[in-house]
């Protein structure tokens, strides 16, 4: 590691000398520690091992992706990786964003293996693979000063979310227009996606995906009281649980993923009650709606949450990981491939798809990988809610992505006052 960071450490030494870990200490449920006055006092007289303690999670797994995110705001020279962005008017384009956890190991393979390769592809490439907490709003902004030349898009986007490639004002309308095409060549992908119950396989040939960001969420069970144990997200719109439950704002593909998931399968009502259950909200500042503002201080029963963050917790402790019984919601890593140069985008996308890569989504970062030869060692109940393909075509996602975010807000509001 080039940090010496060591769960003895305070609070505010940590976030003092490394800024870039408050939003991840927000994002795992440290709220108050957006709050400066919070970190300069409080913060103070509490060590990382205190803190983590109180919230019985695992500190050696914390502490890993402390390193992690400290990591990857460092400059390149320094994390010993090549720039994960190179603008040098190559012949073909590769853009989009990486999931934090696995960033770097990913990152280190597609360099290692563009060295390797590059005397044998004959080409230039250039990229711009970041991690995915920075956003996806310079790649959307680049796709709207396109308006409508697709010559001006990269030739592959790999991404986490629905809004970028299925919004019609964004990457819908090239989508309509027949310029994405699914070229890993696979007949089948992993039965743990392709089965009587599921299939991600786009029946259109347009669309492919690597992997998948399973959502479930946590339940405290020093906060659950009486309440009966909660084991499906239908469990979570009960009127027992109204003003419990925190949402993974802060990870927009996340949680556009969660309210599509909840419309498509419990409607506008399950959305609303969603609304009304929210105690927390952690949305980025830019997605300035309504301040809600349930219960300061007041402790989440339910934290709804990615499988590889639920997977730090230790087992002591109160909280408990909950895979629900209608399916992890799931936030598909999409490759998406222009036509026009897939002679020189395939080799990209076999590696993208490659056992290898596949073993790095599934075994390190708990993102299931769609590879047929990766075992990703689900057992018989961790199965999946996904919207369907017929769903996401006959929809136009973008606009019910808003319609949804304003009637979910607007039921969380009317919980406040």
């Amino acid at each position: 590691m080039s940090n010496n960071l060591k769960v003895t450490d305070t609070i505010y030494d940590i976030t003092e000398k490394y800024p870039e870990t408050i939003n991840f200490f927000v994002a795992n449920g440290f709220d108050k520690l957006s709050n400066p006055l919070m970190r300069n006092t409080l913060g103070k007289t509490v060590t990382l091992e205190m803190a983590l303690s109180m919230r019985k999670m695992n500190p050696e797994a914390f502490l890993d992706k402390l390193h992690e995110v400290i990591e990857q705001s460092l400059p390149d020279i320094a994390s010993g990786l090549a720039p994960m962005k190179k603008e040098e008017g190559g012949d073909i384009r590769i853009e989009g964003v990486l999931p934090c956890p696995i960033r770097l190991p990913l990152m280190e393979k597609f360099e290692s293996w563009l060295t390797e390769q590059s005397d044998k592809l004959g080409y230039k490439v250039d990229y711009n693979l970041k991690s995915a907490n920075l956003g996806l709003d310079d790649v959307k902004e680049r796709v709207v000063q396109a308006n409508g030349n697709a010559d001006a898009l990269s030739d592959l986007y790999l991404s986490a979310g629905f809004d970028l490639f299925f919004d019609k004002e964004l990457m819908g309308r090239y989508r309509d227009a027949g310029e994405f095409e699914d070229i890993s060549g696979l007949d089948h992908i992993n039965s743990d996606f392709e089965n009587e119950q599921i299939n991600l396989k786009d029946p259109k040939g347009q669309y492919a995906i690597i992997g998948v960001v399973p959502a479930i969420f946590m339940v405290n069970t020093n906060v659950l009281g009486d309440r009966p144990m909660p084991e499906s997200w239908a469990d979570l719109m009960k009127p027992e649980f109204e003003n419990s439950i925190s949402l993974p704002m802060k990870d927009l593909d996340m949680f556009n993923a969660f309210l599509l998931h909840i419309y498509r399968y419990y409607g506008e009502e399950g959305v609303e009650k969603m609304g009304k259950a929210l105690l927390r909200s952690m949305h980025p500042a830019q997605m300035v709606k309504a301040h809600i503002d349930k219960g300061e201080g007041k402790v989440p029963t339910i934290t709804v949450t990615p499988y590889f963050f639920a997977s730090m917790a230790d087992g002591k402790g109160p909280m408990r990981p909950v895979w629900p019984k209608d399916g992890a919601i799931l936030s598909p890593i999409f490759l998406l491939a222009r036509s026009k140069n897939k002679d020189k985008v395939k080799p990209f996308v076999d590696l993208l798809y490659s056992k290898e890569i596949g073993e790095i989504l599934s075994s390190n970062g708990k993102f299931p990988s769609t590879n047929p030869m990766v075992e990703n060692n689900l057992t018989k109940d961790q199965n999946f809610m996904w919207l369907g393909w017929d769903f996401i075509h006959n929809h136009d996602i973008g606009e019910l992505i808003k319609n949804m975010e304003q009637k979910f807000f607007q039921a969380a509001e009317k919980e406040t006052l």
